[in-house]
């Protein structure tokens, strides 16, 4: 049976038209996967700074348990790490130990000089603007019959990649440190308390 040339020309439109429809819903699923991609990087990213942010706390916290009669003397004015002067970057950590070398190592850590992509590179083993802060929460009392430890808050704080909630204000540190905006700071936090041996 012969189809007329007018029918054949409708069939063929038909045929056009369904491969751009195709093509047009192809084109959405796939800018939905570039953009599903995307967000699973910044998540990975995200978790990547968190997980080694949680390496420079621990750090930290395990050279003040190590040294735990001196633990006052690490409490630090304002942050170290990212904003320090060149100077103070560039100087070597004391080799005697003590607090000296723990903070001057910290700050280090916290620059990510653990890790460089060779010896000529630039730092490559932290967070995006790591700053670190040791303060005291509460300060030793010795008296008899209140005898309550010193307590010292160790923080790590860094930039995240997208906007969250801020942190708590009990969670200052790097406050302002990265825009007017704090929702892009992210902060963990520990606390270390050293009992008075006196009121054993």
């Amino acid at each position: 049976m012969l189809t007329s040339p007018i029918l054949r020309r409708h069939q063929l439109g038909t045929g056009l038209l369904e491969v751009l429809v195709t093509m047009v819903i192809l084109s959405f699923g796939l800018l939905g996967l570039a953009g599903l991609h995307t967000k699973i990087q910044l998540s990975e990213f995200e978790s990547y700074q968190r997980a080694q942010a949680i390496i420079l706390l621990s750090s930290m916290t395990e050279r003040i348990n190590t040294n735990r009669s001196a633990a006052g003397d690490y409490v630090i004015t304002g942050t170290i790490g990212t904003g320090d002067s060149a100077t103070v970057i560039a100087a070597a950590c004391d080799t005697t130990p003590g607090k000296n070398r723990d903070i001057c190592e910290w700050r280090k850590e916290l620059l990510g000089a653990n890790e460089r992509i060779n010896s000529t590179s630039s730092n490559v083993g932290a967070m995006v603007g790591a700053r670190g802060c040791i303060t005291q929460v509460q300060a030793p009392d010795a008296t008899l019959g209140t005898c309550t430890p010193a307590i010292y808050q160790v923080s790590v704080a860094w930039q995240g990649s997208f906007s969250t909630k801020a942190p708590p204000t009990t969670a200052a540190c790097g406050k302002d440190s990265y825009g007017a905006d704090d929702s892009l700071r992210r902060v963990i936090s520990t606390r270390i308390s050293v009992a008075l041996t006196s009121c054993f």
